[in-house]
């Protein structure tokens, strides 16, 4: 998988790969062409979640590609990645861990959390 720097860089480059042009994209998505321009040389922050979610259909996008795509978002807006506020504020262990790993939890804890998920 390619790197990216940006979410700019990003979605430049899915749009290329697609030979879609901006005002193409722009149209599909619902956003003029200058915003969507300004979007990807990162003189504007991403868009709001429903903007995200027409790209990541207009651009077909991986599962492993929207993770990108959703951590290059909340890193461009120095947010928790957009795909993520909802599945916390909705599991209470979730926040109850996250308040709990602030404080104590090594990389290593984390680590072998993300291991034992594998393994399910």
């Amino acid at each position: 998988m390619d790197s990216y720097k940006t979410f700019g860089e990003f979605i430049a480059k899915k749009r290329y790969d697609r030979a879609i042009t901006v005002r193409g994209i722009a149209e599909l998505i619902g956003v003029s062409p200058g915003y969507y321009n300004d979007i990807e040389k990162s003189r504007r922050n991403p868009p709001d979640r429903d903007v995200l979610d027409k790209l990541i259909e207009a651009f077909g996008l991986s599962d492993e590609e929207r993770i990108i795509f959703f951590d290059l978002a909340g890193k461009a807006r120095s947010e928790v990645s957009p795909d993520l506020p909802d599945y916390i504020m909705e599991n209470d262990f979730v926040r109850v861990a996250l308040r709990m790993a602030k404080e104590k939890a090594s990389e290593d804890d984390w680590q072998r959390f993300i291991n034992d998920l594998e393994k399910k």
